[in-house]
């Protein structure tokens, strides 16, 4: 190399050599494609990300009780796969004598069914009348869409009724 020749070096290959324009538009081409793959890459895993979340199996829904602080209804939507298991978790606080029905009102009982439901009580406080948690699971049987309806009411005579509801559109896939 001579003396008076212009000298660089490429990041990108990390080697000094001689300044040429033909050299450089190489070197343009070279980052260009550089940037092609990686753009290329970024959206193949941003693709695989998105199956991955919409592949699962099972699914799960949490509302709490400050969810309905300013909504008397949620609706919300979930997919699941046949066989998967759907697991919803609504808040209650059974010491003002409200509860979630114990059965969820299942439109189509041929694509889901309930097989358990349970009360889960306040963990980590010895505040009287904290708010826990009731938990239905469901398991999708076929394909298909159906829906979930739930109502926060006081269940005996004269007790105010439907003052909260929770309805779940379900796609069993």
């Amino acid at each position: 190399m001579k003396n008076n020749e212009a000298v660089f070096h490429d990041v990108i290959l990390g080697v000094v050599v001689p300044e040429d324009s033909n050299l450089n538009s190489r070197r343009k081409k070279l980052k260009m494609k550089i940037v092609l793959l990686v753009v290329a890459a970024a959206a193949v895993l941003g693709l695989f990300a998105c199956t991955t979340q919409t592949s699962s199996r099972n699914a799960s829904v949490d509302v709490s009780i400050d969810d309905f602080t300013n909504v008397n209804t949620i609706t919300k939507e979930v997919e699941i796969a046949a066989g998967g298991t759907l697991t919803v978790t609504l808040g209650s606080n059974q010491t003002t004598g409200f509860k979630w029905s114990e059965q969820a009102e299942i439109a189509d009982t041929n694509i889901l069914e309930q097989t358990n439901h349970q009360y889960i009580a306040p963990q980590g406080t010895s505040t009287v009348g904290a708010p826990g948690q009731e938990e239905w699971t469901f398991k999708g049987l076929k394909s298909g869409i159906t829906t979930i309806s739930m109502e926060y009411s006081r269940p005996w005579e004269g007790g105010e009724q439907g003052v909260w509801k929770f309805n779940l559109t379900v796609n069993v896939r």
